[in-house]
């Protein structure tokens, strides 16, 4: 005991230990503490989202039946009818929009991951600059470019103008998050590609982008539920429609058009099929953002198995 006592190295562990042990009670407290400031934290941020679900829900679940789903809207102060051309028409008008803007954003994301420079940069902060602009910002340019009368333009409201700038809203969003997935595939599955002698297309197209794909699943789906609940450029460009238009080319309504356009109606029955949309329109959103990372994980989960 003389020996460890006299022994420098001993004795200042010896304290340092002690110390340790008076402070571990005021330690655990302040742990506790900031644990519990979390969760009142997310507590209090989860309460707005989770009494807004609740009030559309209320508000809309008893718009819900079939023929709500399946008819065709009716005149003001007629009771009834549906929101069957909103349906197809926002599948339209985002099913183009997604089918142009997904190869464009995962292709510029591809390239961005695998590169670096002025130009590379310069599209960065311009896809960081397109997402922060305000859909309303969208549906302008939209509307001078496709729907105001000039040579090249189509002269009216059409889904087509509507698909444009919608996809103009997906397009940022596929780009950044696709380049952070492909970023995130380990840099030693493509060199292990260019030493056994593929081309860089080659190993980007059969090696990196399939292990990417969790990733670039969830930037689609994400996109495509960004994409499916703007309204704003929808006002400038669709134009909103009575009738069932299948073809792009005409003037079609859609989902979040039904909600802001009926919502502010004098009429009781018309106010509850706009909250039946919001409804339908919330639950699509939600359902978007969260199969797109049961999906993620599920690819995950299966490839390392």
């Amino acid at each position: 005991m003389t020996v460890m006592a006299a022994d420098p190295v001993v004795a200042r562990r010896t304290e340092i230990q002690q110390t340790a042990q008076r402070s571990a009670d005021r330690r655990q407290l302040l742990s506790r503490f900031g644990l519990l400031a979390c969760r009142i934290c997310l507590l209090i941020a989860l309460t707005p989202l989770v009494a807004l679900l609740v009030y559309v829900f209320i508000r809309g679940a008893s718009a819900w039946n079939w023929a709500f789903f399946s008819a065709l809207p009716h005149p003001a102060g007629i009771p009834g009818g549906g929101i069957s051309n909103a349906i197809i028409g926002s599948l339209i008008i985002d099913g183009i929009a997604a089918a142009v803007a997904i190869p464009f954003g995962i292709t510029a994301g591809l390239f961005l991951s695998q590169s670096d420079g002025r130009i590379p940069g310069l599209l960065r902060l311009a896809a960081d600059v397109m997402s922060g602009v305000p859909a309303i910002v969208v549906g302008i340019f939209a509307y001078v470019v496709l729907v105001l009368h000039h040579p090249g333009s189509l002269g009216h409201y059409s889904g087509v103008a509507a698909s444009f700038a919608i996809g103009i809203v997906m397009l940022p969003i596929i780009i950044r998050a696709s380049e952070t997935a492909i970023r995130g595939v380990p840099s030693v599955l493509s060199e292990a590609g260019l030493a056994l002698g593929a081309r860089k297309a080659t190993v980007a197209t059969r090696i990196v982008l399939p292990a990417a794909l969790p990733g670039l699943i969830t930037a689609v789906l994400l996109a495509i539920a960004r994409g499916a609940g703007e309204t704003a450029p929808l006002l400038f460009t669709a134009g909103g429609a009575q009738f069932l238009a299948n073809s792009p080319l005409k003037q079609m309504n859609a989902v979040p058009l039904v909600i802001y356009q009926d919502g502010i109606q004098a009429y009781p029955d018309i106010v509850r099929v706009a909250w039946g949309s919001a409804l339908a329109l919330v639950l699509a959103v939600l359902v978007l953002s969260v199969g797109s990372r049961l999906v993620s994980a599920r690819i995950r989960r299966v490839r390392d198995v």
